[in-house]
């Protein structure tokens, strides 16, 4: 039986220019993760990472620079979805206001009526995720542990899969935001993989962190 690490990236620059880059307290988490892992003797045998910088800079900052790239694991482009809600508020909008009208329009978008109206599609990022998961779950084997440096959405959708691998649509999109509204900054979600297939083991697990440094945003 094999392991698969799913651990989500660092707190990326919300309000800022660059959404894409680890704040200061990110690159603290992907140290903090770092350690942890280490001190319970994790040693991967194989380390993939999205093709996003934030994912870049949690996977060198926990010590995994060399990790390789699979876009797949990216997450899906949540500011799009955002403006293609209709009567998006425009300007910047404060933490709260922003987590309600994400999960307005990202309901919309799981909703898939109105798929042509995004860049991807619900259906899309979801097959792309399962085809980076599949591929992730290869990599281990017996006695192995991979890791996947990842993100929120990424995570919720290979989870709720897995929970519930018979879910219709509209329940599989309700397990999806659940989980999604709750992972942490550089938590870590455990997936086992034996000859049944793979079984989720632990989610969004965050020990390493306490006060300021635990983040879910």
């Amino acid at each position: 039986m094999g392991v698969l690490l799913l651990v989500r990236h660092g707190q990326a620059s919300f309000g800022t220019a660059d959404y894409d880059v680890l704040s200061e307290t990110g690159w603290e988490q992907g140290r903090l993760v770092g350690d942890w892992l280490r001190a319970r003797g994790v040693n991967p045998t194989a380390v993939v990472r999205g093709d996003m910088r934030r994912h870049r800079e949690t996977a060198e900052a926990i010590g995994w620079a060399d990790a390789a790239i699979d876009p797949g694991w990216d997450e899906f482009d949540h500011l799009s979805v955002v403006a293609s809600y209709p009567d998006a508020p425009t300007g910047d909008l404060d933490r709260r206001e922003f987590q309600r009208v994400f999960e307005l329009a990202t309901a919309r978008w799981t909703g898939g009526g109105h798929d042509g109206e995004y860049a991807e599609p619900w259906s899309a990022f979801r097959a792309r995720v399962t085809a980076s998961f599949d591929a992730a779950c290869r990599l281990a084997g017996p006695g192995e542990t991979a890791v996947a440096v990842t993100s929120g959405g990424t995570i919720a959708a290979v989870c709720a899969a897995l929970v519930d691998p018979d879910a219709d649509p509209a329940a599989y999109a309700r397990m999806w935001s659940r989980f999604n509204t709750v992972l942490v900054n550089s938590s870590v979600t455990r997936v086992v993989v034996g000859s049944t297939g793979p079984r989720l083991l632990t989610f969004n697990e965050h020990p390493h962190l306490e006060g300021p440094a635990l983040t879910y945003r």
